[in-house]
């Protein structure tokens, strides 16, 4: 294949700006998919993806397309995902190109995430192409659009594309212009074979599918080939590309993108990140990888039933394939055993992954209260990682705690700008600085973590309406005054609802909790006494009443004192149940505490 009739390219943009509907459009026009087979969100081949309306996993397909020139070229297209807690996705995907097409909606512009894609596309040095989507909705302003996109990130007027995707309208004009646009890719087909893995899944026949991207040299079937990184050898059975079906190929050259399998099934075996090379002849030095992002969230994963726990550390190994940004390790809890401390990068892909062990591997599963990572710093200048409550040491010998913060930009309306900083500000934000980006205001806070990710994104779009966005990195450690918040089940410690407070919230999350327990635990055969405790002292409590059991219904008429002697048997009764009973505590409890 001559690698100038390649083009690699993803497509990026904030979440909902249309990149999923495009990649659609663009299949279609090129004849890659028939309308007969044609469905929304193509590419998205998980349920859930269809179900929620986004992209989760980046999808690789190959197009064939003739040019208005004569010729046929080839372009391997990736569709990412959209949001913040998928970036990873869409740093994997962009090293496997030479191009990106910046999608934005014309009705709302260049917004938080549209701009972190940018500078995420720049920084792998890519060419961008901007691309205005949505154009046949009715009464907007595509010079605005325009506007933003010169004034504020700097393109140039004639390079901008104007399309709908939902009604077909460009779509020609686009393939023209990525052909011309996008630089077809460097490396020659004689040099020693190097090769990206920029993604994996599991297959239950085929063992583990590996997605590479050839810079140099060549892959074929049979061939010895090394994992730089790991230093393991294999021989290839299947080479293939996605059209969007897997498709046998005799061979992938140099610049091209496709799929290999060398009948691999243990998920230690390969890594994401590592250069592939031919065994006999192989490159000098290996591609640069993928930097490990540090999670931001973490919660205890427990199965529900002991006996699952080897069968959620194989579900654990497998789905960490293809999202190497999920992180976890074993642990041991009190009340629901061996399980394991998984790391996430937020709320949403903590929910994610949890449905996607539930769903594609059939486990019925447990999560502790969600946290973020603090830390401590001893009087000897020693610095503690506190990922669980649990590890929380001995407060005499600590000088300070630490919490993790997040530089925090949200573009918003002038006209919300108020709204935007009072409620930053009530996140315990701390105001850096703000500029004009078109005819909005760009704003940057410090924010601690914890504040960010349960509900923030959602507060922000309803104080602008739904015109405000987010975007955040890490920023580091800042000082805080810490506490560990327990509740307590009739005296025992439920160490499931543990978590580290900042002293002034704790009074108000622990009577939150204590209040939605009382709701959701449901009545036993004795009183059941939930209470939240704060460094030693009992900070809230409610009872919730046993069920009654009428004693006396089989009393009719007579003495009083047999009535009596009967209601203290029960008592009595009751009372020794209270000791050696068990709380039922229903799922319902556990996802009610995480909302909060």
């Amino acid at each position: 294949m001559d690698k100038n009739l390649v083009r690699n390219f993803s497509i990026i943009a904030h979440i909902d700006h249309g990149k999923s509907t495009l990649a659609d459009r663009l299949l279609l026009f090129s004849g890659a998919i028939d309308e007969r087979k044609f469905k929304n969100q193509l590419l998205d081949d998980m349920d859930l993806e269809r179900e929620r309306g986004i992209t989760i996993k980046a999808s690789a397909v190959r197009i064939d397309y003739k040019a208005d020139d004569g010729k046929n070229y080839i372009l391997n297209l990736i569709d990412t995902p959209g949001h913040v807690d998928f970036a990873y996705e869409v740093e994997k995907s962009l090293r496997a190109c030479e191009g990106a097409l910046l999608v934005i909606d014309a009705s709302q512009g260049v917004e938080s995430q549209t701009v972190a894609n940018y500078y995420l596309a720049i920084d792998s040095n890519l060419e961008i192409l901007p691309v205005i989507n949505k154009i046949d909705i009715a009464n907007i302003d595509i010079n605005h659009a325009k506007t933003e996109l010169i004034e504020g990130l700097g393109f140039k007027d004639n390079d901008i594309k104007l399309v709908s995707a939902k009604e077909g309208t460009g779509i020609k004009d686009l393939f023209e212009k990525i052909l011309q646009f996008i630089p077809s890719p460097d490396g020659e087909g004689d040099e020693p074979l190097q090769a990206l893995i920029f993604d994996m899944k599991y297959d239950i026949y085929k063992g583990i599918i590996i997605y590479v991207r050839i810079f140099s040299g060549k892959l074929k079937p049979n061939m010895r080939i090394k994992m730089m990184h790991k230093g393991k050898e294999f021989n290839i059975d299947e080479l293939g590309v996605f059209r969007p079906e897997a498709v046998k190929v005799k061979e992938l050259t140099c610049g091209e993108v496709g799929y290999l399998t060398c009948n691999v099934y243990d998920p230690q075996e390969v890594r994401v990140g590592d250069t592939v090379t031919e065994s006999a002849r192989p490159c000098q030095e290996p591609l640069e990888g993928y930097r490990q992002l540090n999670p931001l969230v973490f919660s205890g994963v427990y199965p529900v039933n002991s006996k699952d726990y080897m069968a959620l550390r194989e579900a654990i190994a497998k789905l960490r394939l293809s999202d190497p940004s999920f992180v976890s390790e074993p642990e041991t809890s009190q009340t629901f055993g061996h399980g394991f401390r998984c790391g996430f990068l937020g709320l949403l892909h903590m929910e994610i992954v949890q449905e996607r062990l539930q769903r594609e591997f059939d486990l019925n599963l447990l999560l502790t209260t969600p946290n973020v990572k603090f830390r401590a710093v001893t009087k000897n200048k020693e610095v503690i990682e506190i990922e669980n409550p649990s590890q929380l040491p001995d407060t005499s010998n600590i000088q300070t705690f630490e919490e993790p913060y997040l530089e925090v930009s949200i573009l918003t309306p002038v006209s919300s700008m108020d709204k935007v900083m009072e409620l930053a500000k009530k996140k315990r934000g701390v105001y850096r600085k703000s500029d004009f980006v078109s005819d909005r205001m760009r704003i940057i806070f410090d924010i601690p973590l914890s504040e960010v990710i349960v509900d923030f994104n959602d507060l922000i779009k309803s104080v602008t309406r739904g015109y405000g966005s987010i975007d955040y990195k890490f920023k580091g450690y800042l000082p805080a005054n810490i506490s560990k918040l327990d509740i307590m089940i009739n005296g025992k410690v439920c160490d499931a609802f543990s978590c580290l407070v900042i002293k002034d919230r704790a009074y108000d999350k622990g009577q939150a909790l204590v209040t939605k327990l009382k709701e959701l635990i449901p009545q036993q055969l004795f009183e059941v006494k939930v209470q939240a405790t704060c460094d030693g002292r009992i900070i809230s409590s409610a009872k919730i009443k046993s069920a009654g059991k009428n004693v006396t219904a089989k009393c009719y008429g007579g003495d009083i004192t047999r009535k009596r002697k009967l209601w203290e048997k029960q008592k009595e009764g009751k009372k020794r149940l209270k000791q050696i009973g068990n709380v039922e505590v229903p799922q319902e409890a556990f996802l009610a505490a995480l909302k909060l």
